[in-house]
């Protein structure tokens, strides 16, 4: 049987607290340990980072356009039988709002107006374990469509 709890007690926007819930309760088990939670999530909008502290010890700064190019959205993964969309021009882009979905994903508002998708606590922590590689295949994906990255400072 698997219980109903509110899994992220610390989701903060710049230091300032938008989200308090309660951490999971002790003796609550998943059926799997293939299930990450997170226990604290801060966004830094001046560095446009979102950081997520997983409940077991795991830590992950993920820039917000790193965020965005991954989108788990239909809109950049692709509809039905369609590939991924490749995303360009998102160098800038930061997170305007985010919200707790249930107990299993994170909604993120983006400056773009982008919003759909949601970030399952997996996929964030997919993301946050696999960044070089995501990262590097992206760029290279860039690359091949003849696009380049813009540095902002």
């Amino acid at each position: 049987m698997l219980s109903i709890f509110p899994l992220c007690p610390h989701i903060a926007f710049n230091g300032k607290r938008v989200l308090n819930t309660y951490s999971r309760p002790s003796g609550v088990q998943f059926m799997s340990a293939a299930h990450h939670l997170p226990v604290e999530i801060n966004l830094h909008s001046k560095r446009r980072v979102l950081e997520i502290l997983f409940d077991d010890g795991a830590r992950f700064e993920l820039p917000c356009e790193y965020l965005r190019v991954y989108s788990p959205s239909a809109e950049v993964q692709g509809h039905h039988n369609e590939g991924a969309v490749l995303q360009v021009g998102k160098e800038s882009v930061n997170i305007t709002d985010m919200q707790q979905i249930g107990q299993y994903a994170l909604k993120i508002f983006f400056d773009d107006k982008h919003k759909s998708g949601l970030f399952t606590w997996n996929y964030l922590y997919d993301l946050g374990q696999n960044y070089d590689s995501h990262w590097a295949d992206y760029l290279s994906r860039l690359e091949e469509a003849g696009h380049q990255r813009k540095n902002i400072g």
